[in-house]
């Protein structure tokens, strides 16, 4: 038997995989969305989303994709996980590949040719619109930012030949800020900030009713809510990390809910919270 199982829950509430069933849209995470689905339709070419560490960057570009998949066939979307190549010549490779391009290239200038003529026919013969939705931005190279600049520089009197979406850590300002030429490409930008708390505690009751809570059952205190608001500083993934060992817990001391004692005994055995500390913002 699974723990959550014990408690009469259907499926692991607290997971940390980037699950969009789980997704709770807060009021940043809705605007955020909300703005990147605009700049994608729109053709505007680049967009930054820049978050802290555990703010929630990889399931917005997840729940990105859903709705696109779901209601518009015209849209291609193509995911990186990791921008961390050696060379200019490598990136052009994987992307001809990530493209399913059929002609291949062993030169920077032949792999330009066969992207730039890929591009101009999905975008204009056949109506398509191609996004690059790359995470971990902050790892790209600034001679592969160049070659993103110039993948931009495709475009008809239109629009842009391929939409570009980069999520990335708040040390991609720093990167924008030596490359001012690709700075000034950014036509949505957006810091995802930590939850207010209203969006926090609901944020753990949505996950605990998707994952079969019965109607009407608590499973958390309101001062243990409180504590691990505090604690976590409105960061989901710290959030979720702290109500998954908290369930545990509560399930190990045969507890009905969830208390401020069982948070308190955890927070003071992780080095990396601190109980009773006030909620920071980016």
């Amino acid at each position: 038997m699974e723990y959550f199982e014990i408690v009469n829950l259907k499926k692991e509430p607290f997971s940390i995989t980037p699950d969009p069933y789980y997704f709770y849209e807060s009021e940043i995470h809705k605007e955020c969305l909300n703005l990147l689905e605009i700049a994608v339709r729109t053709r505007r070419g680049l967009s930054v989303v820049i978050g802290g560490i555990g703010t929630g960057k990889t399931t917005l570009s997840r729940i990105l994709l859903r709705r696109f998949y779901k209601y518009d066939p015209r849209f291609e979307f193509y995911l990186i996980l990791d921008p961390s190549w050696n060379s200019e010549l490598d990136f052009l490779k994987y992307l001809i590949d990530l493209f399913d391009i059929p002609e291949k290239g062993d030169s920077i200038v032949v792999c330009k040719d066969i992207i730039e003529n890929y591009l101009y026919e999905k975008g204009v013969e056949e109506k398509k619109v191609l996004v690059l939705v790359i995470d971990e931005g902050q790892k790209i190279s600034s001679e592969n930012l160049e070659l993103i600049r110039t993948l931009l520089n495709y475009e008809t009197n239109q629009y842009k030949l391929i939409q570009v979406i980069f999520f990335a850590q708040p040390e991609f300002r720093n990167i924008l800020k030596k490359h001012p030429n690709f700075a000034d490409r950014v036509s949505m930008g957006y810091t995802l900030k930590p939850l207010s708390r209203e969006d926090a505690i609901a944020m753990i009751e949505h996950r605990l009713k998707i994952a079969g809570a019965p109607g009407g059952i608590k499973f958390f205190t309101d001062g243990a809510l409180e504590l691990i608001y505090l604690n976590s500083q409105g960061y989901p993934r710290k959030m979720i990390t702290l109500c998954h060992d908290c369930l545990i817990e509560m399930i190990r001391q045969e507890k009905q809910m969830v208390d401020a004692d069982i948070v308190i005994s955890l927070l003071k055995g992780n080095r990396f919270f601190h109980v009773g500390a006030p909620p920071e913002r980016l």
